[in-house]
This record gives C-alpha cells, sequence and structure tokens, in this order.
C-alpha cells in the first residue's frame, strides 16, 4: 500500500499550518452553522423530509456540526479543555439528533430499490391483499418439472415483496416521523440553544491555549492519520480484495438482534477517515483540492455503514409477528442482498485504499 507523505522539514511545501488556521477554519464551520440554522429555521417546520431548502439545511447543519466536532477532538491540545470538553458531547448529542430523520428517510428508499431490482418489477403490484390477489396472473395447467406451478410460485414472490415494501415503509416512514418530532423538539430546547449560544461565540472568537497561535498543526494531524492507518491494518483487507467471499454473510442466521460485529471496525475505520479528512482541511484552512483516494474511501464506508444498516432493518422487520411466509421469504432475501452490498463496498474500499496516493496534502 505505497503511500505518499510530504516531508515536515521540506521548505517547498509552504508555511506550515499554525492553530491561526486552526482557527479561522473554525470560525468558518461556525459561520457556516448559523447560516444554516436561520435558512433550517425558515423552513424546517414542516414534515418530516420537508422541502428542498429544509433538506439542504439540515444537511448543511450536520456538516458543520461534524467538522467543529471533529477538530476539537483532533486538535483539543490547542483548545481550551474546559470550554472543548463541554462542547464535544453536545457537539455529539446534536449531530446524532439530526442524523436519524436523513437515515430512516434513505434506508428505507435503499431497501424499497432493492426489493424493485431483486423482483425484477420496475413497480409492485398493488399492497392490499385484495387488489393484489386479483392482478395476479393465472397460474398455468401444467406444472414444471418438479412438479410446482412456476408462474403461480413468481407470483406469490412478488405478492410477497409488496408486502414486505409495504411493512418496510410503515416501520421506517414512523421512525423518521418520531426522529423528525424528536429534532424539531431538540432545536427548540434550552439544551440546544446553549449548544447554539457557544457555537455563535465561536463564529467571532476561538478560545485557543496561550500557545496555540504558533503551534504547527501537523504532528496532531499526523496522529490523527496514523490512528486511521493502525485501525485501516487491523482490517481484514487481504479477505476483502476477493470480489467475492462471503464473509459478510457470517452469522446471518444468528437470532441476535445485531449479529455482524465484524461491522465494527470498519464502522470505527469510517470515523477515523472523517476525521482525518477534517484535520487535512483544517491545515489547508478548508479550501484546496480533494483528495480523490480520500473521497472514494470514505463514500465506499459510507455505502458500507448504510448497508450495514438496512440489512439490520430488514431482519428486524423480518421477526415481526404473523407475518406472511412469502413476506418473511422477501425480507431475507432483501437481508442477503444488503450484506452483499456489505461486502461489495469492503471491497471498493480496499481497491480505493490500496492505489497509490499521488499528490496528497
Amino acid at each position: 500500500m505505497a503511500q505518499q507523505h510530504l516531508d515536515p522539514t521540506d521548505s517547498t511545501a509552504g508555511p506550515s499550518p499554525t492553530g491561526d488556521a486552526l482557527a479561522g477554519y473554525l470560525r468558518d464551520q461556525a459561520t457556516e452553522f448559523l447560516r444554516a440554522l436561520r435558512l433550517h429555521r425558515e423552513t424546517g417546520g414542516g414534515p418530516p423530509g420537508g422541502s428542498e431548502e429544509s433538506v439542504d439545511a439540515a444537511r448543511a447543519l450536520r456538516r458543520s456540526v461534524r467538522r467543529i466536532s471533529g477538530s476539537l477532538h483532533t486538535f483539543r491540545p490547542l483548545l481550551d479543555s474546559d470550554w472543548s470538553e463541554s462542547l464535544r458531547p453536545e457537539l455529539a448529542w446534536l449531530s446524532g439528533t439530526l442524523t436519524m430523520e436523513h437515515a430512516y428517510g434513505a434506508r428505507l428508499e435503499r431497501l424499497l430499490l432493492a426489493l424493485h431490482r431483486l423482483s425484477g418489477a420496475t413497480v409492485f403490484p398493488a399492497q392490499a391483499a385484495g387488489t393484489g390477489a386479483e392482478r395476479l396472473p393465472a397460474a398455468p395447467a401444467v406444472a414444471g418439472p418438479s412438479g410446482q406451478v412456476p408462474a403461480l410460485e413468481r407470483a406469490q414472490l412478488t405478492v410477497g415483496a409488496a408486502k414486505a415494501g409495504a411493512l418496510l415503509e410503515r416501520q421506517l416512514t414512523l421512525a423518521r416521523t418520531r426522529a423528525h418530532s424528536t429534532a424539531l423538539q431538540a432545536l427548540g430546547s434550552s439544551r440546544f440553544h446553549a449548544v447554539a449560544d457557544k457555537i455563535a461565540v465561536l463564529a467571532s472568537e476561538v478560545p485557543l491555549t496561550p500557545t496555540a497561535p504558533g503551534t504547527d498543526l501537523r504532528p496532531l494531524a499526523a496522529a490523527a492519520e496514523e490512528r486511521l492507518a493502525d485501525a485501516v491494518a487491523a482490517l481484514p483487507l487481504v479477505v476483502a480484495g476477493s470480489p467475492y467471499n462471503a464473509e459478510a454473510l457470517i452469522h446471518g442466521l444468528s437470532p441476535d438482534p445485531a449479529p455482524h460485529p465484524q461491522d465494527a471496525p470498519w464502522h470505527q475505520v469510517r470515523l477515523l477517515l472523517r476525521l482525518h479528512r477534517y484535520a487535512l482541511e483544517a491545515q489547508k484552512g478548508g479550501t484546496g483540492p480533494v483528495d480523490v483516494r480520500l473521497l472514494t474511501a470514505g463514500q465506499a464506508l459510507d455505502r458500507h455503514r448504510d448497508a450495514s444498516e438496512a440489512a439490520a432493518a430488514a431482519a428486524s422487520a423480518a421477526r415481526t409477528p404473523r407475518i406472511a411466509p412469502a413476506t418473511a421469504y422477501a425480507l431475507g432475501v432483501l437481508h442477503a442482498d444488503q450484506r452483499h452490498e456489505v461486502e461489495a463496498a469492503r471491497f471498493a474500499f480496499q481497491q480505493a485504499w490500496q492505489k497509490q496516493t499521488v499528490g496528497t496534502p
């Protein structure tokens, strides 16, 4: 895994980024937060999903909160400890609260698209049981070689996929609605206003330590990169380098509601990769070219997280009491499909990560 890194002593690399650059980066992110908050207050009080402006505002809020929180984590020796340690958990709470509505909506869309793809149809038959039964094609009189009626089986499986989609839509839409209500309540709470007040102050004044303005950011950023490299080294990249290995299907039949502890190290790498990217942004003041390799690797890990959570949602829906066998079967196929997507995302990450980096900042 050949990588190129700038020599910290290289005089051609330009002036060293210092705490002053970090302060400018944090002020910019705080300003983005305040701008997004104003737009969200103007447009974000509607139903889940809301208008395009509301969705964009919520995305901008999450984006700025993640970057402020990540910078406080990576560069905490340069910041007032009492201030940063009190703000970091509040930012984590806010980020998690703002993320859930979007996550449930994206999960539902992902699962429904997968069901459409797996059923081989662009649209499902009507989801109402009576209407769906009326629209089923008539079964042929001649059975197949196994003595079954293939057309009837296909029709039953199509209805099972439709009912699975309806079940997922009910469950995840309800979860999304609750997450929307929770987010609105959070944004109106005294806890949020306290966080917003601190970020508003951050937009004009960053509480650096006395020595921070002239301190080089690169050693702390390099430490974040080393933590990422160590976490990646612990991943089974040799196994992930095979296009098909079925490792992601291990424990697929476990009764445990969370049967995939193997996903946790990949999720951790995703978080560390994000911290590394934010550290690079802080050194460049939020400007400059994007490292395509890191971006591609991050996108693969995002897909890994999304597929993992979608598979868990399908498995949870399959545990719904008294559902029809065809519905449970469709959810089982959907679960397996998403676990294969997990595997594909691991392979994509392995391919992106092991490419030689050219011109890494």
